[in-house]
C-alpha cells in the first residue's frame, strides 16, 4: 500500500528540518512525500531539499493558503491512502506510518485517526496538551467530537469522491471535511490508539481571541452544512478540551 505524505509549507525554515527527520525516520519503505510550497521568500524549499531523503516532489508557487495547498496536494497524489504532516509538526515515532497501515488492513477500513500531543513550540518535549481521541461513533460527531486531523489517513479513492477541502473556510475546512467525511457520507473509520503525531503549539486556530472568535464562527457554519445540530455541538466541542490538560 503506497502512502502519499503531504507537507504544507510557507515560509517554514525555522521548523520544517524536524518535520524532515520524523519523516526520514520512518520505517514504512513505500512513502510517497509531496510539498506544497506557498511561494516562501525565506530558505524553506532549499531546506527542503537539502534535507529530506524521501522527497518525491515539490511545488512552490502561490496559494490560497493552507487548504488551497493541501487540496494541490491531493490531486498531485498517487498513492493508496493520503495523510498530512504539517511543517509544524512530527511523527511521534519510527514505525508511526507502518501501525496506520497495519491498521486500515487488520480492520479493512478507508479511514483512521489515532491520538496527538501538543508540545512547546521551543521545547518538543514538553508535552502541554494530550488528544486522547477514543474509540468511533458516529454519534459523538453531533456532540462536538472529532478526530486529531494531523493524525488522519483515508483511502484517495474517498478523497475522490468526496471532495477535498471547502475553500469557504479560512480556518475551519479541516473539521467540515471530517464532518462531511465521517457524517455524511459514513466512511469506514477505525481507531489506532497511539500517539502518532506531535504538534507544535501556535497554529493559525489559536493564536488570538479573534482568531478563536472566527474559528467558532466557521466551526458553526460547518455544522450547520453538514446538518448537525450546532449549538450542543459547540457547547462539547470546546468542554472537552479542558480534559486534555490534566
Amino acid at each position: 500500500m503506497k502512502v502519499s505524505i503531504i507537507t504544507a509549507t510557507f515560509n517554514s525554515e525555522n521548523t520544517i528540518k524536524d518535520t524532515l527527520a520524523s519523516l526520514d525516520s520512518q520505517d514504512y519503505p513505500n512513502i510517497e512525500y509531496i510539498v506544497i510550497d506557498g511561494g516562501s521568500t525565506d530558505k524553506t524549499v532549499e531546506t527542503v531539499k537539502q534535507h529530506s531523503k524521501r522527497l518525491t516532489k515539490i511545488i512552490s508557487e502561490p496559494d490560497k493558503g493552507i487548504y488551497d495547498a493541501l487540496n494541490k496536494g491531493i490531486q498531485t497524489a498517487t498513492g493508496d491512502v493520503v495523510g498530512f504532516l504539517h511543517s509544524d509538526d512530527m511523527f511521534a515515532y519510527s514505525s508511526a506510518v507502518t501501525d496506520i497501515v497495519n491498521q486500515l488492513s487488520i480492520h479493512g477500513a478507508d479511514a483512521v485517526y489515532a491520538d496527538l500531543d501538543y508540545v512547546g513550540a521551543d521545547n518538543t518535549a514538553n508535552v502541554v496538551r494530550r488528544w486522547r481521541s477514543g474509540e468511533y461513533q458516529r454519534n459523538k460527531l453531533t456532540r462536538g467530537w472529532m478526530p486529531p486531523h494531523p493524525t488522519f489517513y483515508m483511502k484517495r479513492s474517498c478523497y475522490q469522491a468526496y471532495g477535498g477541502f471547502d475553500l469557504r473556510f479560512r480556518i475551519a475546512a479541516d473539521y467540515d471535511s471530517l464532518l462531511r467525511y465521517l457524517f455524511v457520507n459514513g466512511v469506514k473509520t477505525t481507531y489506532l490508539p497511539q500517539v502518532t503525531i506531535k504538534m507544535r503549539l501556535g497554529g493559525i486556530s489559536n493564536r488570538s481571541i479573534k482568531t478563536i472568535y472566527q474559528k467558532t464562527k466557521e466551526d458553526i457554519r460547518a455544522l450547520k452544512n453538514n446538518q448537525i445540530s450546532w449549538f450542543s455541538a459547540i457547547m462539547w466541542k470546546n468542554v472537552s478540551k479542558i480534559s486534555q490538560f490534566f
